[in-house]
């Protein structure tokens, strides 16, 4: 059994592989000053970037849970979603409204995907 941890801190790892699958932790703006929507695309790019690192695309994602602090923003999060997701390789996803750890952040992303 290989289990390989990358980007470690005395927390977290910022994500693991365990039998071909990539184990992502949950993502925040690095710059939490913007719009939601500032901070999603910031996310989203965080992700390409872990993805080119790993190796993969947007293709391999299997599962994606998202925390927003207000659902009055769920139309912005989809519009975003959907024009960065591949529109045939849709993952699983999860939404919940919830009170993130710091106030500065109004959405974080958590990605499993496939390598």
């Amino acid at each position: 059994m290989s289990i390989e941890r990358f980007h470690q801190n005395k927390n977290m790892s910022k994500y693991v592989i365990h039998d071909k699958v990539v184990y992502m932790s949950g993502q925040v703006a690095m710059d939490p000053s913007g719009t939601f929507e500032e901070q999603l695309h910031q996310i989203l790019n965080q992700i390409d970037e872990q993805f080119q690192e790993i190796g993969i695309d947007r293709s391999h994602i299997l599962r994606a849970m998202i925390w927003i602090d207000d659902y009055k923003k769920w139309p912005s999060l989809n519009e975003i979603w959907n024009a960065w997701v591949p529109a045939d390789k849709k993952p699983a996803r999860s939404c919940v409204e919830s009170k993130l750890a710091f106030p500065q952040y109004q959405v974080e992303v958590e990605i499993t995907a496939a390598l």
